[in-house]
C-alpha cells in the first residue's frame, strides 16, 4: 500500500516518516506533498490508498484537495490532521467520510492507530466492490447463456438480467457473436476470461461509448462473447474489433474464431450464436487464427461436389498401400488435401472418420509386413481427435504414411518365393475355384512342401492368407454402396453367398450387412 502526507510544514512531514515503522503497518511506500495543489498531482499520479492530510495549507486547503480526489480515487481513505479543532472542519471530516482527525501535535501512537483503522476500511471497500464486480459478472454470464437459446423460450429472463446490468433493450440495438476456441489455456498465466472480456469492453468504447461485451463459456474452452449496444459498429470497426478479439488469444497459441452475422435486437442474438456455431466447425479447414465469417466465406465461392469421393479414397489408398506404391501414395496424399482444405460444407467428425479408415489401411498394411507392434484403435482416435486443425489432421497421417514405407524399406526384403505366392493369390482371389494345389503348381513345388514353407515363413497357412486377404478386399467393397452384398461374394471368390456371410462373420465379428451399417452411417 501507498500513504501520502501532504503538509506544507517540512518538519511535520519528515517527523512522521521518521517515527512509525510504516512497513509493519503494511504500508510500502510513503509519498509526500507539500500543499493541496502539489498533493492532488501526487494523489492523481501515484494513486495512494492512504491520505494523511493537513487541513489548512496555502494553494489549496486540504478539505478542497481531498473533495477532488474523491472524484478520481472514490476508495481511497484520507485521514485529517490540524491543531485547530475547528467544528467545520470537523463537519468536512464527515462529508468527506474521513476515518479519523488527529490533532497536533501529532502523536505517532495516534497516527498509527488512525492508519490502521483507514486500511481497514480500505480493504472492506475492496472486499465490498468485489463481490459487487462478482455478482455483476455472474449476471453478465447468465445473460450470455440465455442469449445462446431462441428467444421466445426464455424472453422474461432476458429482460431480467438485462435490467439487472442497466442494459437498455430495444428494437434496433446491436447484437453480435463471437465464438473463440483457444487450443490450450498456459499454465500460470496472468490471463483470465473476465480480464480478457474486461480488454474487449475496453476497447468496444472506443467506437460505440455504451456497447458492452458479455461472455460465457460453453463446452470446455469455447468461449462465447456477445457484443451489445444502441448504435452498433460499423462494418470497418465491427472488422477491426473482431481483430482485436483474436490478438487477446495469441498468448493461448493456437485457435480457432468465428463471428456471427452483426443483428438488430435482443431477439436476434440467438441467430448470430447459431451463424457462429456453424462457421466455427468449419474453422478445423483453415489454418488456426483464421477469422471466419459469412463474407469471408462467400469470398471463396463455391466448393468441388463431394459426389463418391470419400467412397474411393480408402480403397485409392490401400490400392497404393498394398503395391507399395510411395509415389502414388504422396500424390494421392496431396490430392486428398487439397480437396478438403478450406471446405465449408462438411463437417469435422466426417471427415475424422475417414481418416480413421485411412489409418486403419495402414495399421493391417504394417501388421501384413510384422513391421510394427499394433497400434490400439483408442490410440488412433486420440491422435484424430486432439489434431486441432484440418492441417494437423493431415500431417498425421502423412507422417504416418511416410514411416510405414521408412520401416518397409528398413525392414528385411520378403522371401522371393513367398512373394510369388501373395502376388498369385492378389490375381487370383475372385477365382472360387483357386485351390492350394493352383497355387504350388504355379511355384513348382508340391502341396504338402508349399504348405509346410507358407506357414513356417510367414506364421499362416495358405488357406488363412487366402481367406484374409478376401476378407480384407470383401470390407473395402462393402463401404461402396454401388455394390450388392452377393456380387460383392462373387467378387471375393465365393460362390455360395450363404457361406460368405458365415465366414464374414466369423473373420469379423459382424455380417456383411451389419458391417457396411456401421461403415457407412
Amino acid at each position: 500500500m501507498k500513504l501520502l502526507i501532504v503538509d506544507d510544514e517540512e518538519l511535520t512531514r519528515v517527523g512522521v516518516v521518521s517515527s512509525i515503522n510504516w512497513k509493519s503497518l503494511g504500508i510500502d511506500e510513503v509519498l509526500q506533498a507539500d500543499d493541496g495543489v502539489n498533493g492532488l498531482e501526487v494523489a492523481r499520479r501515484c494513486r495512494p490508498e492512504i491520505i494523511l492530510c493537513d487541513v489548512r495549507m496555502p494553494r489549496m486547503n486540504g478539505i478542497a484537495m481531498l473533495e477532488q480526489v474523491e472524484q478520481i480515487l472514490p476508495d481511497t481513505v484520507s485521514i485529517f490532521m490540524s491543531g485547530y479543532s475547528d467544528k467545520e472542519y470537523l463537519k468536512a471530516a464527515i462529508r468527506l467520510k474521513t476515518v479519523n482527525y488527529v490533532e497536533k501535535p501529532l502523536d505517532p501512537a495516534e497516527i498509527q492507530e488512525a492508519v490502521l483503522e483507514a486500511i481497514r476500511l480500505y480493504r472492506q471497500k475492496q472486499h465490498s466492490h468485489r463481490g459487487e464486480e462478482l455478482h455483476s459478472l455472474q449476471t453478465a454470464s447468465r445473460l450470455a447463456l440465455q442469449l445462446t437459446v431462441p428467444y421466445e423460450t426464455n424472453k422474461e429472463a432476458i429482460r431480467e438480467f438485462s435490467e439487472e446490468l442497466g442494459l437498455h433493450l430495444h428494437p434496433d440495438m446491436f447484437v453480435a457473436s463471437v465464438i473463440v476456441h483457444p487450443q490450450k489455456i498456459p499454465d500460470n498465466t496472468w490471463l483470465s476470461y473476465d480480464a480478457i472480456c474486461q480488454r474487449i469492453q475496453n476497447y468496444l468504447k472506443e467506437f460505440e461509448p455504451d456497447c458492452i461485451c458479455i461472455y460465457i463459456e460453453k463446452k470446455p474452452q469455447h468461449l462465447v462473447y456477445f457484443l451489445l449496444g444502441s448504435s452498433g459498429l460499423s462494418d470497418a470497426a465491427f472488422r477491426d474489433v473482431l481483430r482485436f478479439i483474436g490478438e487477446c488469444y495469441v498468448d493461448f497459441g493456437n485457435y480457432l474464431i468465428a463471428a456471427g452475422d452483426p443483428c438488430r435486437g435482443i431477439s436476434s442474438a440467438y441467430h448470430s450464436y447459431a451463424d457462429a456455431v456453424i462457421l466455427l466447425q468449419s474453422s478445423f479447414f483453415f489454418p488456426a487464427g483464421t477469422l471466419l465469417t459469412s463474407d469471408f466465406l462467400s469470398r471463396i465461392g463455391n466448393e468441388p461436389e463431394e459426389s463418391d469421393f470419400a467412397v474411393s479414397t480408402e480403397s485409392s489408398f490401400a490400392k497404393s498401400i498394398s503395391s507399395m506404391d510411395e509415389e502414388a501414395c504422396g500424390r494421392f496424399l496431396e490430392t486428398l488435401y487439397r480437396h478438403y482444405d478450406g471446405n465449408h460444407s462438411l463437417m469435422p467428425n466426417q471427415v475424422r472418420d475417414l481418416y480413421y479408415k485411412l489409418f486403419l489401411v495402414l495399421e493391417e498394411a504394417s501388421r501384413g509386413r510384422r513391421l510394427m507392434e499394433d497400434t490400439p484403435a483408442d490410440n488412433i482416435m486420440d491422435a484424430i481427435e486432439n489434431a486441432f486443425t484440418y492441417y494437423e489432421l493431415h500431417q498425421a497421417l502423412a507422417g504416418r504414411t511416410h514411416r510405414f514405407f521408412e520401416e518397409a524399406q528398413q525392414s528385411a526384403p520378403e522371401n522371393p518365393t513367398i512373394a510369388q505366392i501373395k502376388d498369385y493369390i492378389g490375381k487370383n482371389y475372385q477365382n472360387d475355384l483357386l485351390s492350394v494345389k493352383d497355387i504350388s503348381s504355379h511355384v513348382f513345388l508340391s502341396v504338402s512342401y508349399v504348405c509346410t514353407y507358407f506357414k513356417n515363413e510367414t506364421g499362416q497357412t495358405l488357406n488363412q492368407y487366402l481367406t484374409e486377404y478376401r476378407m480384407e478386399r470383401a470390407k473395402e467393397l462393402l463401404q461402396d454402396p454401388r455394390y450388392k452384398i452377393a456380387d460383392i461374394s462373387s467378387k471375393v471368390g465365393y460362390s455360395d453367398g450363404n457361406y460368405f456371410g458365415k465366414s464374414f462373420k466369423k473373420y469379423s465379428g459382424l455380417s456383411p450387412s451389419e458391417y457396411r451399417e456401421k461403415m457407412t452411417r
